[in-house]
């Protein structure tokens, strides 16, 4: 079924509004996935307040071009939806927590990250940056460690000396 160029004028104006208000954007492939599978992954970015669309490729390229990204963008094959979010983390985090039980299903494809293109390797790097939190725990262990050594040699000399 052919969609009409109002209808398609009407979609490529809500990519591009998803799109302005994104910082970071995850191309994803999708194919055969179950109807109950796609609902679980938007309820997961729905709590993560990552929005997720389907759309055609020639109009999210459309959208796209409007937005002024830089680089080039990747190649997009088969199905393909977009996760958006304000968090530069969250939508391709999730996507990739997703993708671990559906391998082949849904896969990244690409991006875009701070204004650039993304492939689909880059996008996966920045998907296994660690959340926030668990950053500032790894920051604080790392600061921690030195003391806590310091404080086992005191205590050691102190009984050695008892």
């Amino acid at each position: 079924m052919t969609i009409t160029l109002d209808k398609k004028k009407e979609l490529v104006a809500s990519l591009e509004k998803s799109l302005k208000s994104a910082n970071s954007v995850v191309f994803v492939k999708f194919d055969k996935l179950k109807v109950a599978d796609a609902n679980k992954l938007r309820r997961n970015l729905q709590g993560q307040e990552v929005g997720y669309q389907v759309a055609k490729k020639t109009l999210l390229k459309r959208a796209l071009t409007t937005q002024g990204v830089s680089g080039e963008l990747p190649e997009i094959p088969g199905q393909v939806a977009i996760a958006y979010g304000v968090d530069l983390l969250a939508p391709a985090r999730e996507i990739f927590a997703f993708q671990k039980d559906h391998k082949d299903n849904v896969s990244i494809v690409g991006g875009v990250f701070e204004g650039k293109y993304m492939n689909a390797s880059e996008m996966m790097s920045i998907a296994t940056i660690p959340p926030l939190q668990t950053l500032r725990a790894m920051f604080v262990n790392l600061i921690n460690s030195p003391i806590q050594r310091f404080a086992v040699v005191v205590n050691a000399i102190a009984e050695k000396q008892a």
